[in-house]
């Protein structure tokens, strides 16, 4: 399959730490794609530089063929929306007014629409409406859309912050430990959630804990360690590495 992301020889330094170096590896389109490693391994910060958040000290990320811009809403405007490992919604607004808000990369309206809202503003406003209502049925809260959002569940939070993620229409969905705090039975749920995702053309790139849930899902997994990439492959390649298995699998499976 043709890559949609490349990374090439990636890295970033805070003062004297190399937190990432010389990372490469390519997620093909179409496909769901795990990124694993122990805790401090750099998953997050490679996160934070691909979506804009960090400037890689070296390398950079090529997607759809060209490189990346370096401002996080110019990120999303290519195509690339991502979750954090720690929820971000806003509490005092519905999940319907969440999932709106993530449209706002794709809207035309600017301050005249705004103050006058014109007929045109209006269609956009009744448009961006029903398509935040569609992604909230396609993530199962539908029911939920009139709720507060701090009034959730934590597994429909979760899945409140990937709908407003799709709402961007992106091209690559990136996730940050989305199963984190997640019950068995929500986990499974997600999981067929990501396998819908991926159906409809999205690329998912997946930073996981839940070695079960990657390896059962992705269609090939990088491993990180101390900002290095040590292995990538196939599921069943990587777990078979024994440098996988004695920097993580091991201590996941001692655990």
């Amino acid at each position: 399959m043709t890559p949609l992301l490349r990374a090439l020889g990636v890295g970033k330094r805070f003062g004297g730490l190399a937190a990432l170096s010389e990372v490469r590896f390519d997620i093909p389109e179409g496909s769901i794609y795990g990124l694993i490693g122990p805790n401090g391994a750099g998953k997050t910060t490679l996160f934070n530089l691909l979506t804009g958040i960090y400037t890689p000290d070296e390398g950079h990320f090529e997607f759809g063929g060209a490189p990346l811009p370096g401002k996080p809403h110019d990120v999303c405007a290519r195509g690339i929306a991502r979750t954090f490992q720690n929820i971000r919604l806003f509490g005092s607004m519905t999940a319907l007014e969440n999932v709106m808000v993530g449209r706002h990369v794709r809207t035309r309206a600017g301050l005249f629409g705004a103050i006058f809202h014109p007929a045109g503003e209006r269609d956009e406003e009744a448009a961006i409406r029903a398509r935040a209502l569609e992604l909230l049925d396609f993530v199962g809260i539908a029911h939920r859309a009139d709720q507060v959002s701090r009034q959730l569940s934590y597994g429909d939070q979760r899945r409140l912050e990937i709908a407003r993620a799709l709402a961007t229409e992106p091209r690559l969905l990136a996730l940050d430990e989305p199963a984190a705090g997640m019950n068995a039975t929500e986990t499974a749920t997600l999981g067929t959630l990501l396998q819908k995702i991926r159906a409809t053309g999205v690329t998912v790139l997946l930073i996981e804990h839940d070695v079960k849930l990657v390896m059962g899902m992705c269609d090939r997994v990088a491993v990180l360690e101390y900002g290095r990439l040590i292995a990538e492959g196939p599921p069943e390649q990587v777990q078979r590495d024994p440098r996988v298995i004695e920097a993580y699998l091991g201590a996941e499976t001692t655990a």
